[in-house]
């Protein structure tokens, strides 16, 4: 039997550079290869005006499944801080002293990704969230940002409402250049199973029933001195996509997306649009 459609938002997480911690420790600032469910989150509380201490508990019930159009490059950054200023100016230390001669300049390194694309549907039966969710996405309090501040996203970041959110998330043309076959692999990964998503051509061996590891990236207070976060399960499954749902870059992806969400956009009593 199939299960039901559940109503969701979709968004497109696309721009230059994107970059969601998994492990970041002091100057080693890391990203996962996907977004991750803090940072998804977290983007989500921006848009809403929530402050770093507020509660979250209705944010962590959505249901995060995304889609991989393009995974990028990793990108490693060199940062420097201090170096060159006078003493009085450069960086602190533990002990609340000036680092000075050798130690003058910190180092930190940073990873992008860059020239990535996902689609992500957050999923729920809580039509006030969802509803909630729509109006500060379409008018965010604060500017979103891919995971660190100096990564904005380019538009659009709403693609709409939908009514089976993840039919369209498995149907929506892709962010990727043509493949040469007839088909071509997608990954998706999500914190539930994802034998329920169709495949339109055929799918792996991998059904998506379990867990393909786990990841401590389930948010459970953004607290600036007591952030927190437990771990969750990582389901993972690749669906062989049609080559024509690969509609190529700029432009060309932009327009075939918005012939196929005029035709497919959720449209509510409630919703803004």
């Amino acid at each position: 039997m199939n299960p039901q459609p559940l109503p969701g938002l979709l968004l497109r997480l696309s721009g230059p550079l994107q970059s969601w911690g998994e492990r970041s420790h002091f100057n080693e600032r890391d990203t996962a290869s996907f977004p991750t469910r803090s940072g998804i989150i977290g983007l989500l509380a921006s848009a809403l005006g929530r402050r770093r201490g507020e509660n979250i508990d209705d944010l962590t019930r959505l249901s995060v499944t995304v889609r991989t159009d393009r995974p990028g490059v990793l990108l490693r950054d060199l940062h420097t801080v201090g170096g060159g200023l006078p003493a009085k100016a450069t960086v602190t230390t533990a002990e609340g002293k000036k680092r000075s001669g050798d130690t003058a300049t910190l180092l930190t390194h940073r990873t992008y990704l860059a020239d990535a694309a996902f689609t992500v549907a957050l999923t729920t039966d809580d039509t006030t969230l969802l509803t909630q969710a729509e109006t500060a996405l379409t008018h965010p309090y604060w500017p979103p940002y891919l995971g660190r501040r100096s990564c904005p996203p380019e538009g659009p970041l709403l693609l709409g409402r939908f009514d089976d959110a993840l039919h369209h998330l498995v149907h929506l043309p892709l962010a990727a250049p043509p493949p040469a076959n007839p088909t071509a692999p997608v990954d998706f990964l999500a914190d539930h199973p994802l034998t329920h998503l169709a495949p339109t051509t055929s799918a792996t061996t991998d059904s998506g029933a379990h867990p393909a590891g786990r990841v401590n990236d389930q948010p459970l207070t953004f607290h600036p001195r007591r952030r927190a976060h437990r771990d969750r399960p990582l389901y993972r499954r690749t669906l062989h996509l049609p080559a024509d749902q690969h509609t190529g870059l700029g432009t060309d992806h932009l327009t075939t997306l918005a012939a196929y969400l005029d035709g497919h956009r959720h449209q509510s009593e409630e919703s803004p649009r």
